[in-house]
């Protein structure tokens, strides 16, 4: 159900658009639209690549739990618990992009890595995808390989007690929160097939 004038929201046509800001993770740019009344408005947005990120479902002996990665971040000047992941590079797959990062960043690899999701990021002003993976039954198996300035711890920590506790402390991550439903969406999908 619509509710409102009818006149719902449509897509604002760009007239003009200028770079006014770049570095290594994204450009800004300041944009003229026109909106379908005929209004214009100027709008920020910013242009970055896509991310992929892999949710690992380790089975131990006390249950399943997940092979996840502490680190700062130095936006919110935090530690973080996240998923492994990065950026997805120009001609690279998605689902190849959570492979390499799950192996660079832990160590671990999986044969069955499966598409969860794609969702944006923050669609008001950046244009960019975030990728979200499964990766069922990772184990140890390769040489991690860390960027220049990533300082990466590796946990194991109970499924159940970061479904718990995210959005909390340490996992207040936002997109490790749409991560975690649409991985076990699809874990969930997956158990009803069988």
């Amino acid at each position: 159900m619509i509710v409102g004038d009818g006149n719902g929201a449509r897509k604002w046509i760009t007239l003009s658009s200028r770079k006014v800001y770049e570095c290594n993770v994204f450009s800004v740019f300041e944009q003229e639209s026109r909106g379908p009344d005929g209004r214009t408005g100027h709008f920020s947005v910013m242009e970055a690549k896509d991310w992929a990120v892999v949710v690992p479902y380790v089975r131990t002996q006390e249950g399943v739990s997940f092979l996840m990665v502490r680190q700062y971040r130095h936006g919110a000047n935090v530690m973080s618990l996240e998923f492994p992941g990065g950026v997805v590079e120009p001609g690279e797959e998605p689902a190849n992009a959570a492979a390499r990062e799950l192996a660079e960043e832990t160590g671990w690899v999986s044969e069955q890595v499966l598409d969860a999701g794609t969702v944006f990021p923050n669609p008001a002003i950046q244009d960019n995808h975030f990728h979200v993976f499964v990766a069922l039954d990772p184990k140890p198996g390769v040489a991690r390989n860390l960027d220049a300035n990533e300082i990466i711890d590796v946990e194991l920590v109970a499924a159940d007690e970061v479904r718990r506790r995210m959005g909390e402390g340490d996992l207040q991550h936002a997109l490790m929160v749409s991560a975690l439903y649409l991985a076990d969406r699809c874990v969930a999908s997956l158990s009803a097939q069988t």
